[in-house]
């Protein structure tokens, strides 16, 4: 929480998890982003010894959406709050979503006020085909191509889809990795908020 915060980097665990275990993360990315406020939040319902976002008891395709659709807007509150708490706007925003994260991070920028400038999803999806995409939201999609949890023609999709929407869209795939985060993705998270926050040439 560094004085004078010009941006704001919030972390979105999975489900089942909790934010203690995104804090390596949000420990990792703090020495390459000195002028961030970074944090990782929990999500609101209880999930074994964990935390979700909404059930995956019996999920569908048919009825993910409207799971996401029903939790949205405390998602969108939460996401709010901590901007109101470091004084950073929704420009200045980076959402950064770890499966069921993700999920919720990527969706948010379906709704009519999307809750930051950029969306970061890690082993992630839609919960649906995206319908819009804001030219003020940009998108990065990282991947690992050896994801059973959540196959990588999702986030290939999510990327075709995004793009011929006009959208602005990324996607890092790596080889060998699984539902999970390396230093791979490190690298790529740093790479993409460095681009995002240089200033122009």
């Amino acid at each position: 929480q560094p004085a004078g915060a010009q941006h704001l980097v919030l972390l979105f665990h999975g489900v089942g998890s909790s934010a203690s275990d995104l804090l390596p993360l949000g420990q990792a990315l703090a020495p390459h982003m000195a002028d961030a406020f970074i944090v990782s939040v929990q999500a609101p319902d209880a999930q074994g010894s964990g935390r979700q976002w909404f059930s995956v008891q019996g999920v569908t395709e048919d009825n993910r959406p409207a799971r996401v659709a029903a939790t949205m807007p405390r998602f969108a509150r939460a996401v709010r709050e901590w901007q109101l708490a470091s004084g950073i706007d929704t420009a200045s925003t980076t959402l950064i979503g770890f499966s069921q994260g993700a999920i919720m991070a990527l969706e948010s920028t379906q709704t009519d006020r999307p809750p930051a400038g950029r969306v970061i999803a890690l082993s992630g999806r839609f919960a649906q085909p995206p319908r819009v995409a804001l030219k003020a939201t940009c998108v990065h999609l990282i991947h690992g191509d050896a994801d059973r949890v959540m196959p990588v023609h999702l986030a290939e999709d999510a990327l075709a889809q995004l793009q011929a929407l006009g959208g602005q869209a990324t996607l890092d795939r790596f080889p060998g990795l699984g539902h999970g985060i390396d230093s791979r993705v490190l690298a790529a998270i740093v790479g993409h908020m460095k681009d995002a926050h240089s200033p122009p040439s």
